[in-house]
Parts: structure tokens; sequence; C-alpha cells
């Protein structure tokens, strides 16, 4: 009676091996099979490359103008822009593009203005007024800089002392 208890539980764990072989590679099959399906479909992405474009500043009084001076143009709809004076942002900041806005004189320029074309591109100029009651204020001898986001990624910045 012992060698056939004997036989029975050899049987029943040389049983056991094949079926785990097998199961163990059902599951690598899926798993390699979700991963190269995840890698092809759409799991990993690249980015869109960022805006390659240059930028000269100039400021006239309150006036500040921005000409485009290479690369590709800018979709001022698609940017946000933040303004500095010597390091400190503005109390307002403007939602380019805008035609009146709290602490903007009304009436900007170029794609500042969403009358026209809001695209930037090559030799033009876009210009907008800051109001006396948005503060830092702008005067001579002061740093002006611009920032174009696109989200929360800078795009580009330019700056000129008055």
């Amino acid at each position: 009676m012992r060698s056939s208890r004997r036989a029975t539980a050899s049987r029943r764990r040389r049983g056991s091996v094949p079926v785990v072989g097998s199961l163990s590679l059902v599951v690598v099959t899926i798993l390699l099979a979700v991963t190269l399906g995840t890698a092809v479909l759409g799991g990993a992405t690249t980015p869109e490359p960022a805006t390659t474009a240059a930028l000269d500043l100039s400021v006239d009084g309150e006036t500040l103008t921005v000409t485009h001076t290479g690369g590709e143009p800018v979709d001022i709809e698609a940017v946000s822009m933040e303004i500095a004076v010597d390091g400190e942002p503005l109390d307002e900041q403007p939602p380019v593009p805008f035609f009146a806005a709290s602490g903007f004189e009304s009436g900007p320029t170029g794609a500042f203005n969403p009358a026209g074309s809001t695209e930037l591109a090559g030799g033009e100029s876009a210009s907008l007024t800051v109001a006396e009651t948005n503060a830092p204020t702008v005067e001579a001898g002061t740093t002006v800089s611009i920032t174009l986001y696109d989200g929360s990624n800078r795009l580009l910045e330019t700056e000129t002392t008055v």
C-alpha cells in the first residue's frame, strides 16, 4: 500500500511541473503582447518640437514693441505672455491677443490685437502700452522682459534696458 501512495504522490509532483511551465509561458506571451501593443499603438508619443523664433523688444515710454527677427512664426493665440520690469512681473498681465485689458491701454497693434492676424511672422511687429495703473512702472534705466509660454513651458524670452 505504501508503494501505491508513493507512486501517486510522485505522479502529482511530476504532473504539476508541465502545468506551471505552460502557465508561465502564457503569462510571458501576454506581457510581451501588451508591451509591444502599447509601444506600437501610441503608448510612446514624441512631443511636438518647440517653436524656434527670435524676437527683439524695444520700449518707447510705456509702449512695448516686439519685432519678429527670424525663425518660425509665433501664433499669439497659442501662447501666454508675461511682462516683467527689473525681474518683477507686472501686477496685470495681458491676455494676448486683446483689445482692452486691465492694466493696458486699449488698442494694441499687430498680432496682439485680435482684429487682425494673430500670427507674428518674420519682420512683423506688435505693440502694446502698459497703463499707468499697472505696476511696477516702466522707467528709464529699468530692464523690461517679455516671456512667451506654451502652457507651463517657456518658449522664448526677450529683454531690453530702457
